[in-house]
């Protein structure tokens, strides 16, 4: 039975390179929705799928934390730019779970293109025994899960993400409001000299304009 008082816990991943409109609303969307009391925003220091960041941890870990504030449901986890080893998210799940008691459940957001790469993840398998799943999913997609999540979306599915019980182990499809905004957009702009004003918050452009990041060479 869940306890009195047990927590519900949201983890976000990403690079954040840099954070934009389109991660804060997706966040807050599902913290209301699901009236959890934290949503962690976790900056990846070295993601095993992505090639570098141009910004250094630290300045991403800045602008996120500026992103967040004054938001009480968000908050900003480091915890990966403290581990010397690349960003996998099972070991995320892992040190995460083992701060929290066992019936407090753990949400891990995910976007619908991420959870079809999941069977290249490292441990994959493992990831439902700490968290339940949380696919982020536009109204516009319309692609199919791959064969090799299909068995475990048929043992795991759950149609209602506010019915999910337990501390983990359960997979939940929710529907955002499609903001097609990415942080490839807002480096491209800002490397040609173009506004990215409007897509992400005024202190992380702010910050970005101050430490002169993602110009161009010799722009």
């Amino acid at each position: 039975m869940k306890r009195i008082g047990a927590r519900r816990i949201g983890l976000l991943g990403g690079t954040f390179n840099p954070v934009h409109i389109g991660h804060l609303r997706a966040a807050l969307e599902v913290a209301e929705f699901m009236a959890l009391d934290e949503l962690r925003l976790i900056p990846s220091a070295r993601p095993p799928h992505r090639d570098t960041p141009q910004a250094t941890a630290e300045q991403r870990l800045a602008m996120v934390e500026l992103a967040v504030a004054g938001e009480t449901r968000l908050t900003v986890d480091d915890r990966e730019l403290r581990r010397d080893k690349p960003s996998y998210t099972v070991d995320t799940l892992e040190s995460v779970r083992a701060e929290l008691a066992a019936d407090d459940q753990l949400f891990l957001l995910i976007g619908w293109d991420a959870f079809c790469g999941l069977p290249s993840w490292h441990r994959w398998q493992e990831l439902l025994q700490h968290c339940h799943l949380l696919v982020l999913q536009r109204p516009d997609a319309d692609s199919e899960a791959p064969e090799a999540l299909r068995d475990l979306l048929a043992a795991r599915s759950v149609s209602d993400p506010l019915s999910l019980q337990d501390a983990g182990g359960q997979i939940s499809f929710i529907w955002q409001t499609p903001l097609a905004i990415s942080a490839t957009q807002i480096r491209h702009l800002l490397a040609t000299g173009r506004s990215a004003r409007y897509l992400l918050p005024d202190a992380v452009l702010a910050y970005i304009q101050a430490h002169d990041l993602y110009r161009a060479p010799n722009a």
